[in-house]
């Protein structure tokens, strides 16, 4: 009888001790697959805020040597205009817009090499404007005779400002063109433009060009 009893309990006891450990390591399996999903996703997918490509990022020590200054005396025109680094490190576009002799812009362009925009979907500045409105421009190649323009908006703060890709639309000396707004998968130039149809002082401060 005693031995019965014994061995039933023995039994017993290791039933309940095996059946502990199997669940003990499904419960063990289970955190490891919950914890190894996130980890995977941060792994793989870039954060929202970061971005695809910087096409420009201004620093103290930035090279500015590829932002070339065009203004309206190409055609005549009178307005003035000076592209400069500030002692903080932001790329500085003021000067003077004069609607004089036919004018009324001033831009300042950065030449680069074609960028692939992979999956970029959009263009995203950080600026501080003087609450008047500006031109960001792009061309599919820097020989392209047309731009894709589209306007934004400065308040006299900085702004981080977001832009559609797709809602650029190509233009050739402030006329709209009759071509399919932008849609190209390689970048070759960018720029900012003013040309408000009147005489006014400008200044905007740059600090990132990024594509997103």
């Amino acid at each position: 009888m005693f031995f019965e009893i014994f061995y039933t309990e023995s039994i017993s006891k290791l039933f309940i001790e095996q059946f502990v450990q199997k669940q003990i390591s499904i419960m063990l399996n289970i955190l490891n697959l919950l914890f190894a999903i996130p980890f995977i996703s941060m792994t793989q997918s870039p954060a929202p805020n970061d971005p695809l490509i910087t096409l420009f990022n201004f620093s103290k020590g930035a090279n500015i040597e590829n932002w070339r200054i065009v203004n309206d005396d190409v055609m005549g025109g009178i307005s003035t205009s000076k592209f400069k680094l500030s002692n903080s490190g932001y790329g500085v576009f003021q000067g003077n817009v004069s609607t004089e002799n036919n004018g009324g812009f001033a831009s300042v362009r950065y030449i680069m090499d074609e960028v692939n925009i992979k999956e970029a979907t959009a263009v995203r500045i950080k600026v501080k404007g003087d609450g008047k409105n500006y031109q960001f421009r792009i061309k599919n190649k820097t020989s392209d005779y047309f731009s894709y323009v589209t306007t934004f908006t400065t308040s006299g703060d900085w702004q981080t400002i977001q832009m559609q890709l797709n809602d650029f639309y190509a233009s050739f000396r402030g006329r709209k063109l009759d071509l399919p707004n932008f849609n190209k998968k390689e970048i070759g130039q960018i720029a900012f433009l003013i040309a408000n149809g009147k005489d006014e002082a400008f200044k905007i401060e740059i600090n990132s060009i990024e594509l997103y």
